[in-house]
């Protein structure tokens, strides 16, 4: 399927609204892949961590959504998302910056990096219940999905092309300097957004009557009584906390256990990721086939069952590298295919069926769930790591992402209903 911006999103929202705010998401997504592959080499590289100090720094990114996330949800439905996500792009192009300048002071340690990951955390929690609440102010319902599978098409180019160019880029460089194209990357998405027309509401400030803790469990009680939601929230949240045992290893695997290179493991996770943009570009024609419900499971199923590539790699000889590398790279591939196909899906079914004005609570219900998790998990794989080893650790994370697709099993007739 090709994408093409002169189609029913782009006319739906008129004046290029839809593209501009498209190329905010995309810039901001390399940026993000830049810092994703950066950081934890700053860590590992730069400051010699090891696997428990890996997690902690994966959970400092992770545990504002337990601190913050639910009060989040209430105050963007309050604010301008569109100003909410310009702010939350600055603040982490502003708090980035600092690691190369830290750096280049020799001042940088691992506190600094705890410290910066938690603000660039607390500005993500903003900035992505914003962004995930804000689609349906730009288009039209008809349209949504479409709408969210342009912008997971560019946000997996991105996950392509990102880790690929940082490997590159830390051939060159260290890897300090390359977290200042991350920062880079938001001021520019700040600068697009700045520029975007939408059909949201402007609001009255909020007077006695409209408590902070009474639009909070309004979400709350929102997501639980939906039984669609209940369940989505249930397998995104399982699903979540096994990837990322499997996100936070994963440096580890490729640099130590395998020995294979900063610049490998950019490569292995940019070519992996062309199966998320595969399933963005071909998931209209297989939605217009099949129910949500069923590619939502087929697409967890398959994401879980490539996640067996990882710890296979990781128990090979590590000089055969070249059959590590293939398996590293098939299972990437799986793993996004299967996790971008269920995304997709799930976000899309979470945007119809919840009121306008309650979307940003629903999101950060379900985030609070959902990321406040990861956490959990990335301190659990640190210790894992550290107690039992690397690879058995990974065979941890792929015998739980293999339960993820329990709750959604059936729910077609939910949807329907």
């Amino acid at each position: 399927m090709t994408v093409s911006v002169s189609d029913a999103v782009v006319s739906d929202v008129g004046a290029g609204r839809f593209t501009r705010f498209w190329t905010a998401q995309t810039v901001s997504q390399v940026g993000q892949r830049f810092g994703m592959v950066a950081l934890p080499v700053v860590a590992i590289e730069t400051l010699h961590a090891g696997a428990a100090e890996v997690g902690y720094l994966t959970a400092a990114l992770t545990v504002c959504y337990l601190l913050i996330g639910l009060p989040a949800g209430a105050w963007v439905d309050r604010w301008s998302k569109r100003t909410t996500m310009i702010g939350a792009a600055v603040v982490r192009a502003v708090v980035l910056a600092g690691v190369p300048l830290l750096w280049a002071l020799d001042r940088l340690s691992l506190a600094w990096l705890y410290a910066i990951a938690v603000v660039v955390g607390v500005a993500s929690v903003f900035f992505d219940v914003a962004y995930q609440s804000y689609v349906p102010f730009i288009v039209s319902d008809k349209d949504i999905e479409r709408a969210n599978a342009r912008l997971e098409s560019s946000a997996q180019i991105s996950a392509a092309g990102g880790p690929a160019a940082a490997g590159l880029l830390l051939k060159a460089v260290s890897a300090p300097l390359v977290i200042a194209v991350d920062a880079l990357a938001y001021v520019v998405c700040a600068g697009f957004l700045a520029t975007v027309k939408d059909s949201e509401p402007r609001r009255e400030k909020a007077g006695e009557d409209a408590r902070l803790m009474r639009d909070i469990l309004a979400g709350v009680r929102f997501v639980v009584g939906n039984p669609v939601l209940r369940r989505l929230c249930v397998s995104v949240g399982v699903s979540n906390f096994f990837a990322t045992i499997t996100m936070t290893l994963t440096p580890l695997l490729v640099l130590r256990t395998l020995g294979l290179g900063s610049t490998v493991m950019g490569v292995v996770l940019g070519v992996g990721t062309l199966g998320g943009l595969l399933a963005s570009l071909t998931l209209p024609k297989v939605r217009a086939r099949c129910d949500a419900g069923k590619v939502m499971t087929v697409g967890l199923m398959l994401a879980g069952l490539s996640m067996v590539a990882l710890p296979v790699a990781g128990s090979l000889d590590g000089s055969a590298s070249v059959i590590p590398v293939v398996l590293l790279v098939l299972g990437q591939f799986g793993m996004t295919w299967g996790a971008v196909t269920f995304n997709i899906a799930q976000v899309t079914v979470r945007q119809r069926v919840c009121p306008k004005d309650m979307l940003a609570r629903m999101t950060a219900s379900i985030r609070f769930v959902v990321w406040g998790g990861m956490p959990v998990a990335a301190i659990l794989a640190g210790w894992l790591g550290s107690h039992i080893g690397i690879v058995p650790s990974l065979w941890i994370g792929v015998a739980g992402a293999c339960l993820t697709a329990l709750p959604i099993i059936g729910m077609d007739r939910l949807i329907r209903g």
